[in-house]
């Protein structure tokens, strides 16, 4: 079993890397239901594109589709036993975090891309697993709440996280997907599911967020 230094800490339990997320101990790698179309074509970020707002983790990213580290909702505006990132086209009726994805939709270069061939994208879930994250949002994306558009924020061990509008991890209630979906009407906070807590937060040793899961 490999060793290995997150945020100054020490983990035993490191298990693979893929992409843009580390699984450190993962209870269920989820392939049931397959990907929407628009799961290989959204941009990143898809929901609320301002500039002010973009993650600074996606800064270097181009890539289009849903990303390894990035959130996976149920999707039926698709149909039954769909799933991918949020939709961007509106704050759809029924999409709920389900996992985080594995890997981005649309592989790497000289790799094999199994998203692309069989239209599966596998997402990680189950009370109980740890990932580190390389995606997540550091700016609030929607002035309303507690939260203005556009303003930095940091994480710390204990923070409860959500599924943010773009479908990357977010502290901030105020920014979920589900707060301003129309299923629970705009200003409700009651419902969103809660995604994780931050296990260890980015500092100046590593910029990955590590979470454990509660989906």
């Amino acid at each position: 079993m490999t060793t290995f230094a997150i945020g100054g800490q020490s983990s035993g339990d490191f298990r693979e890397t893929s992409g843009r997320v580390q699984l450190l101990h993962v209870v269920t790698r989820n392939s049931v239901g397959v990907l929407t179309p628009d799961a290989f074509t959204q941009a990143n970020p898809s929901v609320v594109t301002s500039g002010a707002t973009k993650s600074t983790t996606l800064a270097s990213i181009t890539k289009v589709g849903v990303l390894g580290g990035s959130v996976a909702f149920t999707r039926p505006d698709f149909g039954n036993g769909f799933h991918g990132g949020p939709n961007a086209a509106a704050f759809a009726v029924g999409c709920k975090p389900l996992g985080i994805f594995l890997n981005d939709a649309l592989g790497n270069a000289f790799e094999n891309t199994p998203g692309v061939a069989s239209g599966r994208g596998p997402y990680v879930n189950g009370n109980g697993s740890t990932v580190g994250l390389s995606v997540y949002e550091t700016k609030g994306l929607i002035t309303q709440g507690a939260v203005t558009a556009g303003a930095a924020f940091t994480y710390a061990p204990g923070d409860v996280v959500y599924a943010s509008a773009n479908g990357l991890i977010t502290k901030n209630i105020d920014d979920a997907y589900e707060r301003n979906a129309p299923t629970y009407g705009a200003g409700s906070t009651a419902n969103v599911t809660i995604i994780g807590i931050v296990k260890v937060a980015p500092d100046a040793n590593s910029s990955l967020l590590v979470i454990d899961l509660r989906v």
